[in-house]
């Protein structure tokens, strides 16, 4: 781990930044000063009321009627936060503070069709006339309404004007299949299904009527499907239909604070996705804390995640209008005709936040591209990297070849909390391969398997005070106990998450992958980051998974590495000694692999997450089925070079 500082605050940041405003506002309406950001962050996880309090009142949140307190039982699960507060996030979202009617708020760039662009006033007219032909339908507030569809402005437009009626929104991205879809939404039956005819992947033209089709006949509860002519313009869109004029006036539901906003889902990749249930109050208090003061957005900012309308990042991104900033959607291929698409979308939308996935990054880096030559990106300020853990020699590519001037926030968190509960923040440096902090408000440790927090050692990362954010609950959990068993029943009262995290004395932060997935030999646990960082920083190889099989007779186990080679390579003895002598100068000698494979593709979600678990399950015998649920891969083909493997002796 290099360590190395990449980018300093300017000295100005306290005048400059919304941190730095948010502090003096603190120091002037509370008679609070903090010296640092740590001091700031250690108020925020032990004063939650103070805290919480403060958020809400800085951002002038609307509400309907006001809560009695900010929080009361603070226990883990069950806390209940603003208790008498009604209020509605898309008022919030839709009010776009510091923005004029005809100031754009959403940039939509896509493969299918032209770009398109909505003022405010139009967004909020879009909204009008949706929640108005809903109305119609029948949607009331508690109905669901599921978006089989990409990240366009009508899934946005869909979100926020069921959410304006108190009905519950959920989404799948198109390239999802039906099984997939079916899994999700089986569970909360939705009354009105949204659909796309298809979409453009790249040039490749890609027709969902079918999948449509039977994902309908499979939910009954459906009474009404609308189509989204995207594809092929003019077909008869039932869209137009669903949004035609009205005189009908844009009108909020006064719901409590934890009424039910979206339902996201865990990936699925083993069992039924788990269906997480996230509310009005509390994500709209964590994404204006984490986009205004952490990401530093605001009325003058271009925000764009790339994501599709499947990962919590859409819902993350979505929220920018909240704390005024325009957002950038993107649908298609970001590989296609090259890696270079989204930078070059960087410059034509003049965006000032690119947020991206680290296998992305890593992909540009390893293709030698150099976004700086090619493109004018001085509007952008900040490029935020998640999904993965974004190694030093990613960092070090960002500052190189695309502004050395940008401040790079790695963040982690996930669709069980829609956020990242450590992150970056405008008030700390860089460092390369280091998340800069623990984000406000969330109490996150490193725990020893005793159940005591350690400092500078791995340790299962948990969250130790409640979130507004974290679940309302899981749909048809009545007794909670589905909730408790996902997170609390390892350390009671406390959220363990499923991630290896080290912490510094600096207060940074690193992960080191799933704790599930963990490498253990001989009593040294490896996250399975760092495995990769090395073996993929070869020229060589262009891919890679790593698993651990235990030894039941309480052994070594066997350590086995999967490569997908660069242009198609032989692995061959020099090359697979090569491996080994890198992880075991820059790892450890228990870290060479026993045996290592040249698969075709590592099986990953539709999020890009690699998929150790399930081939772990695979290579020890449970059935391709059994461990992982196709629909919701990106190449479940790639499955069954794996089933192969265990047929033929690997075990």
């Amino acid at each position: 781990m290099s360590n190395e500082v990449l980018w300093t605050p300017p000295s100005d940041v306290r005048e400059t930044s919304r941190i730095g405003h948010y502090l003096r506002w603190l120091e002037r309406e509370r008679g609070l000063a903090f010296a640092d950001y740590e001091a700031l962050r250690h108020w925020s996880v032990t004063d939650l009321a103070g805290f919480w309090s403060s958020i809400w009142d800085y951002f002038e949140v609307v509400a309907h009627t006001p809560p009695t307190e900010t929080v009361g039982d603070r226990h883990m699960p069950g806390a209940r936060w603003f208790p008498g507060a009604t209020l509605n996030y898309a008022e919030n979202v839709l009010r776009m503070p510091g923005r004029a009617g005809d100031d754009p708020a959403v940039i939509a760039h896509g493969q299918t069709r032209a770009p398109v662009t909505l003022s405010k006033d139009e967004l909020r007219e879009a909204v009008r006339r949706c929640a108005a032909g809903l109305r119609r339908l029948g949607v009331g507030p508690g109905d669901r309404v599921a978006a089989y569809a990409p990240n366009i402005p009508e899934t946005y437009v869909l979100m926020l004007a069921t959410a304006s009626l108190g009905a519950i929104f959920s989404s799948c991205a198109p390239e999802f299949g039906t099984r997939s879809v079916c899994d999700r939404w089986q569970q909360i039956e939705p009354r009105v299904l949204v659909a796309v005819d298809g979409y453009r992947y790249g040039d490749k033209p890609v027709d969902r009527r079918a999948e449509v089709a039977a994902i309908r006949d499979a939910l009954p509860s459906v009474e009404h499907l609308v189509m989204i002519d995207y594809l092929e313009p003019g077909a008869g869109s039932g869209w137009s239909e669903l949004t035609a004029p009205t005189d009908e006036p844009l009108t909020f539901a006064a719901v409590p604070f934890d009424h039910p906003l979206y339902v996201l889902y865990s990936s699925g990749t083993t069992g039924l996705p788990k269906p997480i249930v996230h509310g009005h109050g509390g994500i709209l208090l964590e994404h204006l804390k984490m986009l205004a003061l952490h990401h530093d957005l605001g009325p003058a900012d271009r925000f764009f995640w790339f994501t599709t309308t499947g990962w919590m990042m859409w819902n993350f991104l979505v929220s920018g209008p909240a704390v005024g900033a325009t957002i950038v959607l993107f649908d298609g291929n970001p590989g296609a005709p090259s890696l270079d698409t989204l930078w070059a979308l960087a410059q034509d939308s003049r965006m000032t936040y690119f947020g991206t996935s680290a296998p992305f990054l890593l992909a540009c880096r390893k293709s030698a591209l150099v976004p700086r030559a090619d493109h004018d990106l001085t509007a952008l300020r900040g490029l935020g990297s998640t999904g993965a853990p974004l190694p030093p020699e990613g960092f070090e590519w960002v500052y190189d070849a695309v502004s050395p001037t940008l401040q790079l926030q790695s963040l982690s968190g996930g669709t069980d909390v829609c956020t990242g509960f450590v992150g970056g923040v405008p008030l700390l440096p860089v460092r390369s391969g280091e998340i800069a902090c623990r984000a406000l408000g969330a109490a996150v440790e490193a725990y020893a398997p005793d159940g005591t927090p350690v400092l500078d050692q791995l340790g299962e990362l948990v969250i130790t005070e409640p979130m507004p954010s974290m679940p309302v609950g899981f749909w048809n959990d009545p007794d909670g106990s589905r909730y408790r068993e996902a997170y609390f029943d390892v350390y009671p009262g406390v959220w363990r998450h499923g991630d290896w995290i080290t912490i510094n004395d600096h207060g940074g932060c690193v992960i080191t992958g799933r704790s599930d997935a963990t490498l253990n030999r001989g009593g040294v646990r490896l996250g399975t980051a760092e495995f990769y960082s090395v073996v993929e920083g070869l020229p060589e190889i262009a891919d890679s998974l790593v698993v651990h099989l235990e030894d039941n007779e309480g052994g070594a186990g066997e350590l086995l590495l999967f490569v997908v080679t660069a242009d198609g390579r032989d692995l061959d003895g020099p090359l697979t000694a090569k491996i080994a002598k890198e992880l075991r100068t820059a790892l450890s000698p228990r870290h060479v692999p026993d045996a290592v494979y040249r698969i075709t593709g590592v099986p990953r979600t539709l999020s890009g997450k690699k998929l150790e678990v399930p081939v772990k399950k695979i290579l020890t015998g449970a059935p391709v089925e059994a461990a992982a649920a196709k629909g919701a891969l990106a190449n479940p083909e790639s499955l069954a070079e794996f089933e192969k493997l265990a047929r033929d002796g690997v075990s």
